[in-house]
């Protein structure tokens, strides 16, 4: 996990530098595609018959690379799933060990699994990636996760209950420990496409990463 943290580290500061010298995000275009929230946690969100290529997202809420590669590649990761070009299914696992990041991490990811509502999820997820706090505060707070869920129009039945309880830590954790137990995952950000693992020079960079969909599709 120490590694994980410093792989983090340097791939935020990467991915800064690729996203000015290489790519301009995207704008989303329209209505994102149909977003199903599986009872494992995992979220697809694909046009209907759309089966492939497939783009698995890993990420981590509290992860200050996952949020720099949401705000330069999460735009053009949901216009592909728009467009048919690609099945998505994002994986949120709690990667954090050290305090105060993985109690962090947990509550944010609790509170996206209280989330019934596919559409409403996404707007909430994209929520907890611009209030993301410092990896050395606390944050993240119940009260904070609620408000949110409110600014994020969530109206899924027993959110404010299942968030102040945890409900979902638990599964959350559980979720993590199989994911991390495959040894595909070592740190997050990762973006497999038809489970082969991109690389950092082409998810960071909007433009090659839609090539590479697009070449995959074909």
């Amino acid at each position: 996990m120490i590694v994980t943290v410093v792989v983090i580290g340097i791939v935020a500061v990467a991915a800064g530098w690729w996203s000015v010298a290489q790519g301009t995000a995207e704008k989303v275009t329209g209505n994102l595609a149909p977003v199903t929230l599986e009872s494992d946690g995992t979220v697809v969100m694909a046009r209907p018959g759309v089966t492939a290529p497939v783009l698995d997202v890993y990420e981590d809420y509290q992860c200050p690379a996952c949020k720099q590669m949401e705000e330069t590649s999460g735009s053009t990761i949901k216009n592909l799933a728009a467009e048919g070009k690609a099945k998505v299914v994002y994986h949120v696992i709690t990667i954090f060990q050290q305090e105060p990041t993985r109690s962090n991490s947990l509550r944010a990811a609790n509170a996206a699994r209280c989330v019934t509502d596919g559409s409403e999820y996404m707007k909430f997820h994209d929520l907890l990636y611009s209030r993301q706090p410092s990896e050395t505060q606390t944050g993240f707070s119940v009260d904070d996760l609620l408000k949110w869920g409110k600014e994020a129009g969530v109206t899924s039945s027993g959110f404010e209950s299942c968030v102040r309880g945890q409900s979902k830590v638990a599964a959350q954790e559980q979720f993590t420990s199989k994911i991390m137990a495959t040894g595909k995952i070592t740190g997050t950000p990762t973006v497999m496409l038809d489970g082969k693992p991109l690389d950092t020079s082409v998810v960071f960079v909007p433009s090659d990463l839609r090539d590479a969909v697009i070449k995959a599709g074909k």
